[in-house]
Parts: structure tokens; sequence; C-alpha cells
């Protein structure tokens, strides 16, 4: 399957929710595209889930076939099933580098990351689902320190969470440890996308 490479706005609007995490997307017109966009109609269970789950996916940038086998994977894991998946998302080698500052976007962490651009633990890792674990060393190539977008990027950074450190002066960082449910966005409801994939 081809990754969608359209409009982020649209799909933010379609699911009621900022997938860039920046609000930017919903500040102009804050409901769904399409004649009916502002008619509201009470969703089904379906519907509501659904939605739930197409919000966390296109957050994250991801095809149906990769979000559903890391869903799986978090089924084998300890814990409650919800919140090990958000970990699992959180964990991909592209949204680390968009945590540490990086990128301004998923979308532009993936392709810095598809470039070559990025070494986990002294080694080049070019594939953005890339599992990175607690510990593991995030560095921006020697050759790559002068790159615009990433310059730009960590000069526009405000703070990054908790869970990830970054050396601007050393283009260095590290995946401390998963995140806590409560450092992770209070409007994603993760029951319901294990219901939508339970029933």
């Amino acid at each position: 399957m081809s990754r969608y490479t359209g409009s982020a706005y649209k799909k933010s609007r379609r699911v009621s929710y900022s997938t860039l995490e920046n609000g930017k997307d919903l500040a102009k017109r804050p409901y769904r595209p399409g004649a009916h966009g502002q008619d509201r109609i009470k969703p089904s269970n379906y519907s509501a889930q659904l939605t739930e789950k197409q919000k966390v996916r296109f957050t994250y940038g991801m095809n149906e076939k990769q979000f559903h086998t890391l869903f799986l994977k978090a089924g084998k894991m300890e814990g409650i099933h919800g919140e090990n998946f958000l970990k699992l998302l959180e964990s991909r080698l592209d949204n680390v580098v968009y945590r540490m500052g990086l990128a301004t976007t998923r979308r532009a962490a993936r392709q810095i990351v598809n470039h070559g651009h990025i070494l986990v633990n002294g080694k080049r890792v070019d594939i953005p689902s890339y599992n990175v674990k607690p510990g593991d060393k995030i560095s921006v190539r020697e050759a790559s320190r002068d790159h615009k977008a990433i310059l730009a990027s960590l000069e526009s950074i405000n703070s990054i969470p908790e869970y990830v450190t970054f050396d601007k002066k050393n283009f260095e960082g590290t995946y401390v440890r998963y995140p806590e449910r409560n450092e992770l966005s209070a409007d994603i409801n993760e029951a319901f996308i294990v219901e939508f994939y339970n029933r």
C-alpha cells in the first residue's frame, strides 16, 4: 500500500483532531470537510471507535497493516494493552527524532531518517519504524549536522518531553524511558482502539 502524501489538514479535519499536534490544521475550519461537515450527527459506537483508530493512525503516519501489526505486538506485552500500544508508537525511530526536536513534524522526521541522517548507537539506521529501546543513543550523522531543516527545527524547539534528552551542541540524545500515559495526549482514548480491533 502506498503512503498518503496529500494534505495533513484534510485528515485532521476528517477526525476533528490536530494530527500535527500544533492546532494549525484546525484553526480556520475545525469541522469535517464536505458539504455536511458542520452537521452534528451523533456517531455510533463503531463510528467512534473507527475515528479514534484513524486519529492515532494519521497522527503517527502509518498505514493500516503497520498499525495493526504493532497493535498485535502490544497485546503480547505485560500491562494494559492500549497503553502498551501508545508506548510502542512513541518508540518508533521517526517519532523519537520528532520528539527530540530534529524535525517539526513526524512526516519531516520520517524523511530525515529515510535519507540516512540519523545514527542509533553509532550505527546508521534509515528505517522510520525501527523500534528504539530505552537507553538507546540517537545522534545526527557528522556529515548531516549542517542540514538546513534540522538546524531550523532545533532553533524553533521550545521544549522536549522528559522521556527523551537531546544535547544541541553534540547533536546527540537518549531515549531515556517509555513515556507514562499522562505524558501523552489526553484527547486519545486508546480503549476505543482496543474495542475496535476486538469487536
